[in-house]
């Protein structure tokens, strides 16, 4: 089987998250597509996230209540932190031998996987589905890192984004059908 994993902080998960994701599961080769919520990301501001727990609640609800094609893999959240990819992917091999594990990123994130522990392990042992971002050239950065381009639409909406948005009072429901209630 097939398995692409769509790791995030998912913070809070929002409609770009289930565009990409459900895209992913029903326009691609892939059999499933789990989203890998992660409980921090070496690259980001600590202190930033929800509670795990929160996050994993919306995320549940995202997927119940639009019905998604989608599993939730919380493997990372037992692992040590920071949490790194190639660590949770090992993790997932080991358990999942038989089948082909796929990292979905946007193009965003593959411009910066030089930054990423062993991001050459990671490129050689899995295959990598690459969304645009906009400003950047992902069929481009695709070519360079032996990646493949997927046509997914481009939706340029940021848990940062929302966060701020809410800080500010603003309605963001419009962003957060599925879990605006429970925020």
């Amino acid at each position: 089987m097939k398995i692409g994993l769509f790791f995030g902080s998912f913070n809070p998960v929002h409609v770009g998250h289930a565009i990409v994701a459900g895209y992913c599961s029903q326009f691609t080769d892939l059999h499933e597509v789990w989203l890998v919520p992660s409980p921090r990301n070496p690259h980001k501001q600590a202190g930033s996230l929800l509670p795990d727990a929160q996050r994993l609640a919306l995320l549940r609800a995202a997927v119940e209540r639009q019905k998604l094609p989608l599993k939730i893999c919380e493997v990372e959240l037992s692992l040590p932190r920071p949490s790194y990819t190639i660590n949770t992917l090992r993790v997932l091999q080991a358990q999942r031998r038989r089948d082909q594990l796929v990292v979905i990123m946007g193009a965003d994130s593959l411009a910066g996987i030089e930054q990423w522990k062993e991001w050459q392990a990671l490129l050689r042992d899995f295959e990598v589905y690459v969304y645009p971002r906009l400003g950047y050239n992902g069929e481009e950065l695709c070519a360079k890192y032996r990646a493949k381009f997927i046509s997914a639409p481009t939706v340029e909406i940021s848990s940062t984004f929302i966060r701020k948005a809410l800080a500010e009072g603003k309605n963001v429901n419009a962003f957060l059908p599925f879990t605006a209630d429970l925020l």
